[in-house]
């Protein structure tokens, strides 16, 4: 037995040879996400603005044309300083409170769930509600549709637009916080690397 925990202890410690892959898969699964979220309220800034600011339809917050402004510029030099490694564990602090900031805002209210689930731990009546109603849509599509066509590409959901997604992203951001952007795949390493061999003379 304790051969083979020396061995896999081994094969673990070989492992660390290739940490720098966790970071760098981490930066180049959030960079598009930030990207997308950024340009889409980039392209439609008036619109956001409104939505911000609106007490009725919208989320009713002060100052929006510069929290909309703020938020995307985040989202947007995000997406590109992940891309490439650059100031990472910087750009994860104001990233990871625009995560934070949209779970308690927008997504807070429809529970956990991103996609409506009838059952499971994070089911509420919001959900089943929602798996109802999506259950009688299936039928009536069944019934009068084309329904092999229209699912083809995927079945059909109801979008509960928890916290699930922007909590996971907080996550991962807040990991590259601690652990940086990772060795060898970054212009952080790099810079790191420069400084340090031209403190030795």
């Amino acid at each position: 037995m304790n051969d083979f925990l020396n061995k896999a202890q081994c094969c673990f410690n070989e492992a660390n040879k290739a940490d720098f892959l966790a970071p760098l898969f981490l930066r180049l699964y959030l960079a598009p996400i930030m990207w997308t979220a950024g340009t889409k309220k980039w392209q439609n800034f008036s619109d956001t603005v409104a939505w911000f600011g609106n007490d009725d339809w919208g989320l009713g917050l002060p100052f929006p044309t510069l929290l909309v402004a703020f938020v995307t510029m985040v989202e947007i030099f995000g997406a590109i300083f992940l891309l490439v490694g650059f100031a990472v564990r910087w750009i994860s602090i104001p990233l990871f409170f625009t995560m934070i900031g949209a779970a308690i805002t927008v997504h807070w209210q429809n529970g956990w769930l991103a996609i409506a689930e009838a059952d499971g731990f994070f089911a509420n009546v919001r959900t089943m509600e929602a798996a109802t109603r999506l259950a009688k849509a299936k039928e009536i599509l069944q019934t009068h549709g084309n329904y092999e066509w229209l699912t083809e590409m995927g079945n059909f959901v109801v979008l509960n637009n928890g916290v699930e997604f922007t909590a996971t992203y907080a996550i991962m951001l807040l990991t590259l916080f601690f652990i940086g952007s990772g060795r060898y795949v970054s212009v952080d390493y790099w810079l790191s690397h420069k400084q340090l061999n031209s403190n030795k003379y």
